[in-house]
Parts: structure tokens; sequence; C-alpha cells
């Protein structure tokens, strides 16, 4: 996992063939005018704009997938997310869903951390997390980029 600002972007490139592209459009982009649905970058590259209440720690989704890594990006709002390593969650909740990409678990998370607007987090296949804990509207983006 991996936690920073969108003007820090850049510097991971590096790390997929497709964050470069990714982290450079959001940077090109008026993320406050970004219409709410799916939108496809590229091959491999999806965004996902959202904007929904945010919900009770106890009622949160712990999630990850096996073909995608996430860049979920905070537009507005506070939202706070759990994280744990993958090789530690020991109670799936069924199997994993190969069409919808993600298998869900009802473990406790390990560790909880706060976004602010402009900032996001970058979860592997090893990064079960829990997404949109929060009061009020959040609105974000999540970047699905194929593995």
């Amino acid at each position: 996992m991996i936690i920073d600002k969108l003007s820090n972007g850049a510097q991971y490139a590096p790390l997929h063939r497709n964050f470069g592209l990714a982290f450079d459009w959001l940077q090109a982009q008026d993320l406050e005018a970004l219409e709410i649905g799916i939108h496809q970058l590229s091959d491999g590259v999806k965004m996902i704009v959202s904007e929904n209440p945010g919900v009770e720690a106890t009622v949160q989704k712990f999630e990850c997938h096996n073909q995608n890594i996430d860049i979920q990006l905070l537009i507005r709002g506070n939202e706070t997310m759990g994280w744990k390593p993958r090789q530690d969650c020991t109670q799936p909740i069924g199997k994993f869903d190969d069409e919808r990409d993600v298998i869900f678990f009802t473990d406790r998370p390990d560790m909880y951390f706060s976004l602010l607007p402009g900032q996001f987090a970058i979860f592997y296949p090893d990064d079960v997390h829990a997404p949109m804990i929060g009061d009020g509207l959040i609105k974000k983006l999540v970047v699905k980029v194929a593995i």
C-alpha cells in the first residue's frame, strides 16, 4: 500500500507500465467537474468516479482484488480506510468472484488511516482494504489498473 498526494503521483510511474498514464491524466483534470460513472482511459485502465454517503466502520466492505491495482483518490469529503495484509486475513466471505475481481473478508483491519482531498492510496492485490468510511458525502475516483 502507498499513501501520498496527487501532486507526487508522477514519482510512482516506474512501478507499473500504466501508472504514468493514469497520474498524468489525473493531474490534467478538473476533478470536481468529473461526471459520476465509469470512464475508460485506455486498455487496462479505467476510472470510476462516485459520490456516495460514507459508512460506519462496522458496515464497511473489506475487499481485495486479483486482476487490478486500485488507485483510490479522494476528491471531496473526508474518507477513512481500513487496511490489513491479505496473508493475515482468514475469514473470507465466499469464494473469489472472478467476474467482479473481488473477494470480501469479515476480518477486522489492522489499521485505519484518513485521506484528505487530493490524497490517494494505492492498493495492490495483497492489500485488503475497507473504503468509504466517513460521515457525509464522499466523492472519489478509483483507477483500476490491470495487472
